[in-house]
């Protein structure tokens, strides 16, 4: 039996405002969004290349809560540049290595230890992690 995981709900306060920033700023295609009256509204964004959607909406949970999130790269400097270049407020790279966390882009850069944080309007918390880098090159 397999297990997929194929959703996950963020927990937002304006569904539309986190649409667009899903969309136009991260790039997420929109795959549905449906309403059922005025409290209930949905809208599932795929990450590009990605098998696990996301969910939009509001009162799942407080609005800003869930981190920890990861969208997995094989370039992190090219996903960074990406993203801050559509307005996205992105962290400096940090990296997890057996002495500890370090800073910037190298010399510490490598698998699975290299990444850089964001958040969404509503304070949602993600992480862009570098796997697959050397690899891909």
């Amino acid at each position: 039996m397999d297990y997929k995981l194929e959703l996950i709900v963020v927990p937002v306060s304006n569904v539309d405002r986190a649409k667009a920033f899903y969309t136009d700023q991260l790039g997420f295609d929109a795959y549905a969004d449906h309403s059922a009256g005025e409290d209930f509204r949905v809208v599932q964004l795929n990450p590009p290349g990605s098998a696990c959607a996301i969910a939009l909406m509001r009162n799942v949970a407080t609005p800003g809560s869930l981190n920890g999130l990861h969208l997995v790269v094989t370039d992190i400097e090219a996903a960074r540049a990406e993203l801050t270049g559509r307005g996205v407020e992105a962290s400096d790279y940090f990296h997890f290595t057996e002495a500890g966390q370090t800073d910037g882009p190298e010399p510490t850069r490598g698998d699975y230890g290299t990444f850089f944080s964001f958040a969404d309007p509503d304070g949602n918390g993600w992480l862009v992690q570098e796997v697959g880098y050397r690899a891909a090159q």
